[in-house]
């Protein structure tokens, strides 16, 4: 049997989509009325997946202060430690045969080239616990013959280049120590290749060449990109998975719709099931 917990807020379309799922025996949904009866379920451990349904937003802060106390109770970490891996969201879109991965969503997120970095190398392990190839897309503001136009275009040309430089030397970095430690060569094979691919502002062509992890230039971007696809060109949207976290939680709009909340109740389902087996 598999637990996800789903918050309940003033969108009670929540409660069409529990209706909906519930018809898989599998599946026992519990709502949580508010931010308090989340994150409590968040910390159950009998619960195996958490969304935050149509709740505020809020609760992210929450999970990111869950984050901290447990790395720094477990590991000894601080939030300045370099080892310290924060929580970031990416968003599965998916249209017909077309599905991605896209980071960052969060308007305050993705600031730093070292956090896109983070960010990206969060949403390769995720793909590949998925059993996919990672093909990871980074974008910019321009094109690259645009370099010059003016100081914020090359800004995010110059960043969009170190961005993919940094990403292929730290992940070369887990492919060399793939081979020595057992335990990440369970978590990520390499026998599969993987691709990183500046396109620059050519996201058309970056979806059409089948890349699953599309990184933005930054959040604002990433969430313009986000409601485009999603609220004006029929993408559906599962959801933001949070990356970093030791357990499945999903973001949601608080507007989303009944087949939307299904999505991602779905999407919980099939991530908790897997963890279960891993584990």
């Amino acid at each position: 049997m598999i637990n996800i917990a789903i918050g309940l807020g003033k969108n009670k379309k929540v409660l069409l989509a529990i209706e909906e799922a519930s018809k898989n025996e599998n599946l026992h949904i519990k709502i949580a009325k508010n931010d308090e009866e989340l994150l409590k379920a968040v910390k159950d451990r009998n619960i195996h997946a958490v969304i935050r349904g149509s709740l505020k937003s809020s609760i992210i802060k929450d999970l990111k202060e869950l984050n901290n106390l447990e790395a720094q109770e477990s590991e000894g970490l601080d939030s300045s430690s370099n080892n310290f891996k924060s929580i970031n969201r990416a968003s599965y879109i998916k249209k017909d045969k077309k599905e991605f991965l896209l980071a960052p969503v969060g308007i305050d997120e993705g600031e730093t080239i070292e956090q896109k970095v983070e960010i990206a190398i969060q949403s390769f392990e995720f793909i590949k616990k998925c059993g996919k190839v990672p093909k990871i897309a980074i974008l910019a503001g321009g094109r690259k013959e645009d370099f010059g136009r003016n100081k914020k275009i090359d800004k995010t040309l110059q960043d969009s280049e170190k961005l993919t430089d940094l990403l292929e030397r730290e992940i070369e970095k887990i492919r060399f120590n793939n081979y020595s430690n057992s335990y990440l060569k369970e978590k990520i094979d390499f026998n599969n290749e993987y691709s990183i691919k500046n396109y620059y502002i050519l996201i058309e062509k970056a979806v059409a060449e089948g890349n699953n992890i599309i990184i933005a230039p930054d959040g604002i971007s990433g969430n313009l990109i986000f409601r485009t696809l999603v609220l004006l060109n029929s993408y559906n949207s599962y959801g933001a998975i949070a990356l970093g976290f030791n357990k499945v939680f999903i973001d949601t709009s608080r507007e989303q719709s009944k087949d939307g909340y299904l999505r991602a109740l779905k999407l919980a389902y099939k991530l908790a099931n897997n963890q279960k087996i891993i584990n």
